[in-house]
């Protein structure tokens, strides 16, 4: 049997029937299957929701466990069921299709999973052995349902769907430089008229004739005082494309479709054979990490300051394009699919350095690389830095002189929560640092309560604005707090994360993907301290759905608008999460920034919760999903077809 039949699984007789529940309004029958490893093959429709599809599985003490889906336009679900399911519900988004359920086998699994990654079934062995079924399950799941991004072309053949007919009228005016390259410019001509949407036109810029039979597409001679109004109709959408690029067939429908009340709308385009699996709307990662890439469509209306500015070459005009609708040009929407294969560089960094220079924002270039450089008062605000506490003299004493003593930040107040210390040193360091009158430290020795704790700190401090940092930090560069605050005073920002390395220099903190491992993730976790990122986004700070408050910063007006921390709730896990879910429903974005880089020592060495600190973990889980449920089926800052079982950027 070919290996792709058999990871398909043995086909099982199944039946969706509608029952009575907010999500999960399906029950699915399958016959002779209530437990054990399914496979499940459906298809979405991203233009109607861009929630993942989600199985509940309700147990027969009564407990519910849920999973979320990948999506994406036509996907699979690899899950174990746990063996007292009683009844399989299903929150089926608009557009869903169930189209086969297949059982698999464990040995089947084991031994896809010894071909695939011969050290993830070793592991996946131990967590059976040692009887962590969460751990056993996700290590078999991320070895043969999650394919790495290297392995996308025989990802994407798998889940090839036809090309989506057009369901708009709206007139697309397409505009290519003629380059020479005849073959070129004969493949992104040839896209353009295999396009299920017909209502488009071609301008070619060329200083001679370029010949061709079909009347949508014509010749204009460039000139250094042209400007795009000047080709673009009233009414009409506009396209950039470079000469080789190569549209899908549906690509124009796709954005003509979602421009409908946007001022642009982009997808997502393979360049030079690897996928560029693009965000919703990022504008801070589109102004500093220049993402938008192509396919794009503006509408003519939203950007005309943009368009009537003289057209130096086409390739200038999508970086004035990104810049302009990133400082606030009306709403723009992302078609979460491959639309177009492009040739060509990106515009390199010195480039966008001097467009964002010439549009007034003021960057930085660390490294060569342009990030937005955010004002900060004269005379610095006071930021009052917040430490939950309790015995550990080492780390106390440490995260203590990185705060006093290698800050560069010139207002500073340090706040110590001690939650019962008994070590003497500990205590007697506490005396040494009362003589520092930016010091106070206050005693909560009651049972721990981390929300509890820095809601006592935040309600004894002054600053304006208010850090919170675990006991374990250790500062890496005097600047981390600068860059913070200048974020956190930003109008629209609520919460700010740093960078954070375990003591080893892996990756700690990138930014909090909400649905990894099901619930809420550090995204990256233990990759190389220098990795890029998908879309080199780690390189420059951007929006994310959350960050760790093991170092978070935030004004106090902002902290005290949503109540603090949720003490309880979440007095131990997800508090952060749930933090700054809530600054996002108030309207503030949460940004993650490389520029405050920081150790996270203990980190490192901390094991899975065990016994009543388990159950614990698990009924803070639950609670969190149950609050922030449409958030953990589509963080906008997470692609829609990227695993949730992994902690890397990978398919599934």
């Amino acid at each position: 049997m070919p290996r792709s039949d058999r990871c398909a699984g043995d086909a099982v007789p199944f039946r969706l029937e509608p029952v009575e529940g907010d999500p999960f309004g399906h029950r699915l029958v399958l016959d002779g299957v209530r437990a054990g490893w399914i496979r499940l093959s459906y298809r979405t429709d991203p233009a109607l929701s861009r929630l993942r599809p989600m199985i509940r599985a309700l147990r027969s003490d009564g407990a519910v466990q849920d999973f979320v889906l990948p999506g994406g336009a036509r996907a699979h679900w690899l899950g174990l069921l746990p063996p007292d399911t009683a009844e399989i519900r299903l929150a089926a988004p608009p557009g869903f299709a169930l189209d086969r359920v297949a059982r698999r086998s464990e040995a089947g699994l084991l031994r896809e999973c010894l071909e695939k990654r011969p050290i993830r079934a070793v592991s996946a062995l131990y967590e059976r052995i040692r009887g962590d079924a969460r751990r056993y399950r996700d290590t078999l799941r991320g070895a043969c349902a999650v394919t790495p991004l290297a392995g996308y072309p025989r990802w994407a053949a798998e889940r090839a769907v036809p090309p989506a007919v057009s369901r708009s009228d709206r007139a697309v005016r397409v505009i290519l430089a003629e380059t020479g390259d005849a073959e070129a410019l004969g493949r992104t001509l040839a896209s353009l008229r295999a396009q299920t949407h017909p209502h488009w036109a071609v301008s070619i810029l060329s200083a001679r004739a370029v010949p061709d039979p079909d009347p949508r597409v014509g010749v204009l001679a460039p000139g250094g005082d042209r400007v795009l109004a000047d080709l673009v109709g009233a009414g009409e959408a506009l396209c950039l494309l470079e000469p080789g690029d190569v549209l899908a067939p549906d690509a124009l429908a796709h954005l003509a479709a979602a421009l409908d009340g946007a001022s642009l709308t982009y997808g997502d385009e393979i360049r030079d054979g690897a996928p560029r699996l693009k965000p919703d709307w990022s504008p801070d990662l589109a102004l500093a990490g220049g993402y938008l890439g192509r396919p794009w469509l503006v509408a003519r209306g939203r950007l005309s300051d943009v368009l009537d500015q003289p057209l130096d070459s086409p390739a200038d005009l999508g970086l004035r394009l990104e810049i302009a609708v990133a400082r606030g040009a009306g709403p723009v929407r992302h078609v979460p699919r491959i639309l177009a294969q492009t040739v060509g560089a990106p515009p390199t960094a010195a480039a966008r350095a001097v467009a964002l220079r010439r549009s007034g924002v003021a960057i930085v270039e660390p490294g060569g690389v342009p990030d937005l450089l955010w004002p900060l008062p004269e005379p610095a605000p006071l930021a009052s830095i917040v430490i939950p506490s309790r015995d550990r003299l080492d780390l106390i004493t440490r995260a203590c002189r990185g705060v006093l003593h290698e800050t560069a930040y010139p207002a500073i107040e340090l706040i110590i929560v001690d939650n019962g210390s008994t070590d003497p040193a500990v205590l007697a360091h506490y005396e040494t640092l009362r003589t520092d009158p930016r010091v106070t430290i206050l005693s909560d020795p009651a049972p721990f309560n981390f929300s509890r704790l820095v809601n006592a700190g935040v309600a004894a401090s002054r600053g304006a604005v208010v850090v919170l940092l675990n006991n374990d930090i250790a500062v890496l560069e005097p600047g981390w707090l600068d860059a913070m605050v200048r974020q956190a005073l930003r109008p629209e920002v609520g919460a700010v994360g740093a960078k954070l390395l375990y003591g080893d220099g892996r990756l700690q903190h990138a930014g909090v993907v909400v649905g990894l491992g099901g619930r809420a993730g550090h995204i990256l976790r233990r990759r190389p301290g220098d990795s890029p990122g998908h879309l080199d986004r780690l390189r420059v700070a951007h929006e994310v759905s959350a960050v760790t408050a093991a170092c978070l910063a935030v004004t106090r007006e902002k902290y005290e608008a949503v109540g603090g921390f949720d003490a309880e709730a979440f007095p131990v896990d997800f508090n952060d999460v749930d933090f700054c879910l809530r600054l996002g429903a108030r309207g503030y974005k949460t940004v993650w920034t490389p520029a405050a880089r920081l150790a996270h020592l203990e980190s490192v060495s901390r094991g899975p919760a065990v016994g009543a600190a388990r159950a614990r973990f698990e009924t803070e889980g639950e609670r969190f999903a149950a609050r922030w449920r449409d958030v953990i089926r589509h963080d906008p800052f997470y692609h829609p077809c990227l695993s949730l079982t992994t902690f890397g950027e990978d398919l599934e």
